[in-house]
């Protein structure tokens, strides 16, 4: 039997991690899906350090309050998973979302299984005063992502978790949406629609099996899905050709999805849906998809004018993303608007449904087929 390993090299120090034995037919590496709640990180750490400036800046950083949503809600679950035995170790590996943060200096189980992962130089490096951050994608099982925070004390810790903490945040957000999308699509995907959207208007994003088209106009297509009469998700898709990346300003993206909601999204008992202006917005510059373009995160409300000009307020409201963006080959402006009307429920995942569907955007003159399988 052998025992393979694998070498990471970072700048001034080369790590060494143990892999799975494999032989014969074992070297294919077989492996189960991951499991666990999507969104919970099991933090494998001790308890003195998770109730202490490990543990808390670990929640302020990888689980930040999201304060677009009618009620703030944690971006992720975190999760303290001690090792106490074997046992509790070999659940572990079979989990989703995994953050090993244990100072190497410690002399607890989660710091010793940190040290085995180390060769003698690694061991040498972080002890020193090096520390890293390392992620491993499928380490365990399949659909898996870990990270490694190696450093010698709680004060290298804090620093290494701070410096990182946007990339581990995108790196499990990412593989969140990877997996919720595979779900989401897994079940009677609607092939026609997304032909359909392809065939007229030159992209599709995908359709989820009990989505429908309720508006289909020249510049304009909004995608709803019904649970019930209380609850609802939808995806609006407009396009502005002939345009100029230079036109493309968060002004420009407030005022248009204004003008478009204003004018195709209204109540059924009057009123039409607009930005919520009395909460802060979300808007950054991003790349979508290889793409120059913006993401909006905010709320949107169902308001009205009575017949002196008043404003009325009709109570619904609910989350909204927004991506906006320019594409160089059919020189259009794009914008892709997912938004969420659940009252009574937590609205995090909802909104991330939306947004993977958003995120599997394609133009058919890029030579993609209508129902081409989408990385969300």
């Amino acid at each position: 039997m052998i025992i393979g390993i694998k070498r990471l090299f970072f700048p001034g120090i080369m790590l060494v991690f143990a892999s799975l034995p494999f032989s014969g037919c074992e070297a294919l590496d077989y492996k189960p899906d991951a499991v666990g709640a999507e969104v919970e990180i099991a933090i494998v750490i001790d308890l003195e350090r998770w109730n202490g400036e490990i543990g808390n800046t670990l929640r302020d950083e990888l689980s930040p309050w999201i304060g677009t949503l009618p009620a703030p809600e944690r971006m992720f679950k975190l999760v303290h998973v001690p090792l106490t035995d074997k046992k509790a170790l070999k659940r572990l590996k079979t989990l989703k979302n995994i953050v090993f943060a244990a100072p190497i200096s410690d002399s607890t189980a989660e710091a010793r299984f940190l040290r085995s992962i180390l060769d003698e130089d690694g061991e040498a490096g972080i002890s020193g005063g090096i520390s890293v951050v390392v992620p491993r994608r499928d380490l365990w099982r399949k659909k898996q992502q870990v990270f490694y925070v190696l450093a010698r004390n709680e004060e290298a810790s804090v620093k290494a978790i701070r410096t990182s903490a946007e990339n581990i945040r995108y790196a499990f957000n990412s593989i969140v949406r990877e997996r919720i999308g595979e779900d989401m699509f897994r079940k009677g995907r609607q092939l026609d629609i997304e032909q359909h959207l392809m065939e007229k208007h030159g992209f599709a994003v995908n359709a989820q099996h009990d989505y429908f088209i309720a508006i289909d106009t020249t510049d304009f297509v909004w995608l709803r899905r019904t649970v019930n009469s209380d609850s609802w998700r939808s995806v609006f898709v407009s396009w502005i050709d002939d345009a100029s990346p230079n036109s493309l300003t968060p002004e420009w993206i407030y005022e248009a999805r204004q003008r478009l909601t204003e004018t195709w999204i209204t109540g059924t008992m009057g009123g039409f849906v607009a930005i919520d202006f009395r909460r802060d917005l979300e808007t950054e510059n991003i790349d979508f998809l290889g793409r120059f373009g913006y993401e909006t995160r905010g709320l949107w409300h169902m308001i009205g004018h009575d017949e002196n000009g008043n404003l009325i307020e009709y109570g619904a409201g609910g989350p909204f993303v927004n991506y906006s963006f320019y594409d160089e080959t059919t020189r259009r402006i794009y914008m892709i608007d997912g938004m969420v009307f659940a009252p009574g429920f937590e609205k995090r995942e909802f909104l991330r449904h939306v947004e993977i569907i958003a995120r599997t955007f394609r133009l058919k003159s890029d030579g993609v087929n209508a129902a081409v399988e989408t990385a969300p």
